[in-house]
């Protein structure tokens, strides 16, 4: 015996999606449109929780909606090669280690502002902030000059005193 249709609301609590993610599958044909009850309501089935529930995990790993389009084929056609599911996953890794290790160089760069800031600049004012410094010198992946720079306000006279020896 099957289980009675859900509703779209029912679907999405299911499945933890929102309605509007479902509508939005079902218009670029991740999902395929749904049956209509006689009062015009969708109704789903089992197999469309099952897909969906395999769509949102795919979005969950990141891969990309014309990635999940392919995997969503794939899961349709049980006899194709699962080596083409595979490649799609290891395509996705190496795509993530990439990110992680983009991830790793901003990690260290941040690291050698906050501590520039904290060497250099001591709490000073804004005017004098390594990190601003460099964020606007466009100056990338090394901590720029902040890794480099003494402080800068031993020495440092401020406005008023510069326009009284005018």
């Amino acid at each position: 015996m099957s289980s009675p249709p859900l509703s779209i609301g029912a679907l999405a609590e299911r499945t933890q999606c929102t309605v509007p993610t479902i509508r939005y599958y079902e218009e670029i044909g991740l999902l395929p449109h749904a049956g209509r009850a006689a009062n015009g309501h969708r109704h789903y089935g089992e197999p469309d929780v099952r897909r969906l529930l395999f769509i949102k995990r795919c979005r969950d790993f990141g891969f990309p909606i014309e990635q999940v389009k392919q995997l969503v084929h794939l899961f349709e056609d049980g006899d194709r090669a699962c080596m083409e599911v595979r490649d799609l996953a290891q395509a996705r890794l190496d795509q993530v280690r990439a990110r992680l290790e983009e991830m790793r160089q901003l990690e260290a760069s941040l690291a050698l502002f906050v501590d520039s800031c904290n060497t250099a600049c001591r709490g000073g004012a804004t005017r004098d902030c390594t990190i601003i410094e460099d964020m606007a010198t466009a100056k990338t992946g090394s901590g720029g000059a902040a890794a480099r720079r003494q402080p800068r306000t031993a020495g440092r006279r401020t406005g008023a005193a510069k326009a009284g020896r005018a």
